[in-house]
């Protein structure tokens, strides 16, 4: 297996571009990245594992939505800088629910597949609200109010920030919990489009708050003050 390992050339690409084909038809399902480790894993299991560059660690494809990939082959590219690997598709390879992540045509913007299945409940509302964001900063500013609000800039959008803190603050000041609820969800969106904006996933702050249980919050308080 290590033999395999050392065939890339790690020398040039610190993560590996993979590109994921389906094994009966040749579609062409989605592209995504490897490092060693996830590589080793893939190998390993012959389930495709990736490296999430928004999320900043190794995932397993489908660990959230079950929608896995059973690995058939590996090939290498000339340059020993591209993957290709042909799967299994469990579902479908797609956050949106469809088939495939390439969907969009480039000229009209139209979508030329249709939603197979409802990712939602799967994903969770707030991985969720996250993507529906990231899709809408290229939409129309007219028609979409992230977009808007993206175009607007950072500050803008810190400013927002701000904006719904103070008013979350409030409605707990005046002990109105329909009101600290309505902040709280308008406060959680704004930071939500500030993360989007700088590619950081949700999961990068779950990762923080799982970490921060194996420490009590005085110490973790207390290493961040030194």
């Amino acid at each position: 297996m290590q033999k395999a390992i050392d065939r890339v050339d790690w020398e040039k690409v610190e993560l590996l571009p993979v590109v994921v084909q389906d094994n009966a038809n040749n579609e062409v399902l989605m592209m995504a990245y490897m490092n060693k480790e996830a590589l080793e894993l893939s190998l390993s299991t012959k389930t495709a594992h990736y490296f999430s560059r928004s999320k900043g660690r190794i995932w397993k494809k489908g660990e959230s939505s079950g929608h896995t990939q059973s690995i058939h082959s590996f090939s290498l590219d000339c340059d020993n800088d591209t993957l290709l690997i042909k799967v299994t598709q469990k579902g479908v390879a797609c956050h949106t629910g469809r088939r495939s992540c390439f969907f969009t045509q480039l000229e009209s913007g139209e979508a030329n597949s249709e939603i197979t299945v409802n990712t939602d409940a799967m994903y969770g509302v707030i991985d969720t609200l996250y993507h529906t964001i990231q899709k809408r900063k290229n939409a129309d500013p007219k028609t979409s109010w992230t977009a808007k609000l993206i175009q607007k800039g950072e500050n803008t959008i810190l400013k927002k920030i701000v904006e719904e803190a103070g008013e979350f603050s409030f409605a707990y000041k005046d002990d109105d919990t329909h009101e600290m609820i309505y902040e709280a969800a308008d406060l959680t969106y704004h930071v939500l489009v500030a993360l989007a904006v700088k590619n950081i996933s949700p999961d990068r702050i779950k990762q923080e708050l799982a970490r921060r249980f194996e420490i009590s919050g005085i110490a973790e308080k207390n290493a961040r003050e030194k």
